[in-house]
């Protein structure tokens, strides 16, 4: 392994062991550190940030990695286990596997959550899609044991799986995720033997619990929106008519005006006629007189 994969494998390890909305954020930082290697800068640079699945699964494995190694173990034993069984037995061996994923899940689950990070029931069922392909697929399971997993994993222990594009680099397939410290949790019981059915439901039916208070909060929420977008739009609504009534006040005092306005111009147009009529008299009485006065004038003279 040249020394710029091993120290490349060594931020990586840095990087997707901390919490999910640091990593990004660090991982452009560490790149511009060593903006003098070009390559390696390049290649730090380009690692995916972790789906949330992904992230507890890392986190998982880099606290509880000697659980995760006996699930592994496991995983072996029952693969081993399980040529020349017939079908029953097998059903049997599947529901066994699946009692250990589910616990195992869980516990994964209550690790994120004193992290801060709320599993949905999507990220879990895709957390024990991950640990499942892990006990039924050895490269799966060098993938998980990384804990540098970039998203989730599911196998069917028969068709191979593109473990690579599910990694960091494809030099994690063989490295070992550094544990780091933390709380230790009660491990959940690893043998393969048959599980409380009323237990399993009961969690199934919490999740779904769980779900569909999302669905009522998130509901809760647009219809609160909703409801203040109604109240503005009733508020500005009544504000518009009282500005229409107001208008319709001046309107009609405007058509009030205009009609007195009419008849008071129809009396000044007939009391124009009058007087001009009335001019045109006094006009023809004073040019009647002057033609007279003329007229005395002249006999004087004569």
């Amino acid at each position: 392994m040249s020394s710029d994969t091993s120290q490349l494998l060594e931020i990586a390890d840095e990087l997707y062991g901390l919490p999910q909305d640091e990593f990004t954020p660090t991982r452009d930082a560490k790149a511009k550190e060593l903006k003098a290697e070009k390559e390696l800068a390049a290649a730090v640079k380009k690692l995916k940030k972790p789906s949330v699945a992904a992230w507890v699964l890392n986190l998982f494995v880099r606290r509880e990695g000697e659980q995760v190694e006996q699930v592994i173990a496991i995983g072996t034993s029952l693969r081993e286990a399980q040529q020349g069984m017939d079908g029953a037995e097998l059903r049997a061996l599947t529901k066994q596997r699946r009692q250990l994923t589910s616990a195992v899940t869980q516990q994964a689950r209550s690790l994120a959550k004193d992290e801060g990070v709320k599993v949905t029931s999507a990220v879990s069922d895709q957390v024990e899609a991950t640990l499942t392909a892990a006990m039924l697929d050895p490269e799966c399971a060098k993938a998980v044991r990384s804990g540098l997993l970039t998203a989730a994993l599911s196998s069917t222990g028969v068709d191979a799986v593109d473990v690579a594009g599910a990694v960091a680099v494809p030099e994690a397939l063989g490295f070992a995720a550094t544990p780091t410290s933390g709380e230790p949790s009660a491990p959940p019981d690893l043998h393969v033997v048959p599980g409380d059915e009323d237990a399993r439901k009961r969690e199934e039916a919490e999740t779904a619990l769980e779900a569909a208070q999302e669905t009522v909060d998130a509901a809760a929420a647009a219809l609160a929106d909703v409801n203040q977008a109604v109240e503005e739009l009733q508020a500005r609504s009544l504000q518009l008519q009282s500005e229409i009534d107001e208008l319709k006040r001046k309107l009609s005092e405007l058509e009030s005006s205009a009609e007195e306005t009419d008849e008071e111009l129809e009396d000044a147009e007939e009391a124009q006629g009058e007087a001009q009529a009335a001019h045109g008299v006094a006009v023809k009485t004073r040019d009647a007189a002057e033609q007279a006065l003329k007229g005395l004038h002249k006999k004087q003279k004569s």
